[in-house]
C-alpha cells in the first residue's frame, strides 16, 4: 500500500468516507458533465467493464440541472455492507440538485451521505416499493441494475413503471441474462416472453397500437404509457408519455 491508502487504512469507515468523498468532488470539479469520467472516479462498472455512461448521457443529460427523484436498484458489494454505491455517488455528482435513492437486498445504509438516501429490501417487493415511491414523492428516473433476474426484471417494471412520473425514464441494466438459463434466460427460444428481451420486445408494436386495423383490439395501460423503447448492448430506455404522442409545442 502506499502511504495514502496507509493513512486511510486508519481511519474509521465513516472518516475514510468523509475524506475520498472531499478528494473526489475535488478531482471531479469542472468535469461533472463527463459521465464517462465520473464512472471511473467513482468506481462503477459502468464504464470500463460495461460502456453504459454514454447512453446515460444522451439520454439523461436533460435532467442534469433539475430538481428530482432518482432510484437505482442494486448497490453492489453483495452482502459487505461497506462496499459499493459508487454508481449512486456517480449520479449525485452529475445531477447536481437531484435527491438519488438506492434499493438493495442487503443493508447498505452505511453508504449514505449527501443527497444519497439507502432502503433494505427486495426489488419485487410490491408493497415496499409503492411505498418507497409515495414517500420519495415519485420518481423521474428509476434504474434496474438488480438481481438480473428475468423474472425479477419483468415483475419490477410492472409494478414500478406505472408510478413512473410523466415524462420519466425506465432504464434496465445487464439485459443479456435473457439468453442465461441460470437467470432464468432463453438463448433457444429469446423472443420467449418469460425473458427480459422478449417481454420488452412484445412492447415494441404498441408504440404503433393506434395503426392497427383490427377495431376490436383495446391497447393495454403499457401501450398507452409507452412513449418510446431504446435498446443497446445490454441496456434499455423505456420513456414514459401519452401513446399516442401529442405535440403540445
Amino acid at each position: 500500500m502506499n502511504k495514502v491508502e496507509v493513512f486511510l487504512d486508519k481511519l474509521d469507515f465513516k472518516k475514510r468516507r468523509k475524506l475520498i468523498r472531499l478528494v473526489n468532488r475535488f478531482r471531479t470539479f469542472g468535469k461533472t458533465q463527463n459521465l464517462n469520467f465520473l464512472a471511473v472516479t467513482y468506481k462503477t462498472d459502468k464504464w470500463g467493464k460495461h460502456f453504459y455512461t454514454q447512453h446515460y448521457n444522451f439520454h439523461f443529460e436533460k435532467f442534469r440541472n433539475k430538481k428530482f427523484k432518482l432510484l437505482e436498484i442494486g448497490i453492489g458489494g453483495y452482502d459487505n455492507p461497506t462496499q459499493g454505491g459508487g454508481s449512486l455517488r456517480m449520479w449525485e455528482r452529475y445531477f447536481s440538485k437531484a435527491e438519488i435513492f438506492g434499493l438493495d437486498i442487503y443493508d447498505k445504509t452505511l453508504l449514505e451521505e449527501g443527497r444519497i438516501s439507502i432502503v433494505k429490501g427486495s426489488q419485487v417487493d410490491k408493497p415496499l416499493l409503492e411505498n418507497l415511491s409515495k414517500k420519495a414523492g415519485g420518481f423521474e428516473i428509476i434504474i434496474d441494475d438488480g438481481s438480473h433476474m428475468n423474472e425479477h426484471i419483468i415483475d419490477t417494471f410492472q409494478i414500478l413503471f406505472p408510478l413512473l412520473k410523466e415524462g420519466g425514464i425506465y432504464a434496465i441494466e445487464d439485459i443479456q441474462t435473457s439468453y442465461w438459463p441460470e437467470y432464468g434466460g432463453n438463448s433457444g427460444e429469446p423472443d420467449e416472453l418469460s425473458t427480459a428481451m422478449g417481454y420488452f420486445k412484445s412492447l415494441v408494436h404498441g408504440l404503433n397500437h393506434t395503426e392497427f386495423k383490427d377495431s376490436d383490439r383495446k391497447p393495454s395501460p403499457f401501450e398507452q404509457q409507452i412513449s418510446s423503447i431504446h435498446f443497446y448492448h445490454n441496456l434499455i430506455f423505456i420513456y414514459k408519455g401519452t401513446n399516442p404522442y401529442v405535440d403540445k409545442a
